[in-house]
């Protein structure tokens, strides 16, 4: 296993790699990935220094959580974070005690431990991040061994917010990425304050920033990058991070211009997205996926890229120009 950066949040008392893998990929939602190739991805990300593997109970209903679990119990000081709460109606009612129990134990089921290493709430309702009841129950599933700390998923800065003002909170996973630079304004400074986490997704745009797609690219029918575009299946924000695609493509296309003017030759767009990522003060760990290992050892290979400031300033100035006004109000 290589030496990666390993980050450390106060609240949740352990270091995590910098660059992390996300495993919805291996569950569903992006076309099929065989078991075997799932293996052979973790495989990979973990002999190139990754350490924390975000998963949750609903990929693949469970499948990606069952990989994650049988290739953790063979590599020892794998981090597993899973998240719960997607596969019930996105209802306040739906978040009690008992709904709580009973997801925890499934996932312990099928990760095969005991204690879980973090539990996030995957994206729930405002109201539920709002309610002192939440983490009432959380705590509790944290005192009885169920889990060693708990944190919420966001889709919205001001959910970030309010989750990181209680004391429990150990993590928040927020989309951040170049094509959206609002959890900068307020988010990772308090959670820097605060000693939470901050686990940064969609760190690709759903691959709009990898520089690989054009007017021509197509998706197959059971990848969210083709069915979620309007947001019919869940929140807009969470493919292509919002960006309608045409206005993604001339950004990508800008971003790949600034790639190839202040960054080295082998530095692809997408390790330079990951490692503008990794540059934000108060991130603690990003997590690309990947359906291939050459994917996992390149997006791990990020950790390693240094970024000029010229670049980050014409990050912002990209931003500004494409996409503020269609992102910035939104989450």
């Amino acid at each position: 296993m290589s030496g990666m950066e390993q980050r450390e949040a106060g609240r949740l008392g352990r270091e995590l790699s910098v660059v992390g893998l996300g495993t919805w990929q291996l569950g569903a939602d992006w076309g099929e990935v065989s078991e075997d190739d799932a293996r052979a991805v973790l495989g990979a990300a973990a002999e190139a220094g990754v350490t924390c593997f975000d998963t949750a109970d609903v990929y693949g209903d469970g499948r990606s959580e069952r990989l994650v679990g049988s290739f953790a119990a063979e590599h020892p000081g794998v981090f597993v974070a899973t998240k719960m709460g997607r596969r019930a109606e996105q209802v306040p009612d739906s978040y009690t005690p008992e709904a709580f129990r009973a997801w925890t134990d499934r996932s312990r089921r099928n990760l095969g431990v005991e204690t879980l290493d973090l539990v996030q709430l995957h994206c729930p309702p405002s109201a539920v991040i709002d309610d002192d009841a939440t983490y009432d129950a959380l705590d509790a599933l944290v005192a009885d061994g169920t889990m060693a700390a708990y944190g919420v998923s966001v889709e919205t800065c001001d959910q970030a917010l309010s989750a990181i003002r209680r004391p429990g909170v150990a993590s928040v996973q927020i989309i951040l990425n170049a094509f959206r630079l609002k959890p900068l304004d307020e988010v990772l400074p308090a959670a820097a304050e605060a000693g939470v986490a901050i686990i940064a997704r969609v760190p690709l745009a759903s691959g709009l920033l990898t520089g690989r797609f054009d007017r021509d690219t197509t998706f197959a029918a059971d990848d969210h990058r083709q069915y979620n575009r309007d947001g019919s299946a869940f929140d807009v924000g969470e493919t292509f991070s919002g960006v309608d695609y045409e206005t993604g493509l001339r950004a990508a296309g800008a971003f790949g211009d600034l790639v190839r003017e202040h960054l080295a030759d082998d530095v692809t767009p997408a390790q330079a997205a990951l490692a503008w990522c990794t540059a934000q003060p108060g991130v603690t760990t990003v997590i690309p996926g990947a359906s291939r290992p050459d994917q996992a050892r390149a997006n791990a290979a990020a950790a390693d890229v240094e970024l000029p400031a010229t670049f980050l300033d014409g990050v912002t100035a990209l931003y500004d120009e494409h996409l503020r006004e269609q992102i910035h109000p939104r989450w």
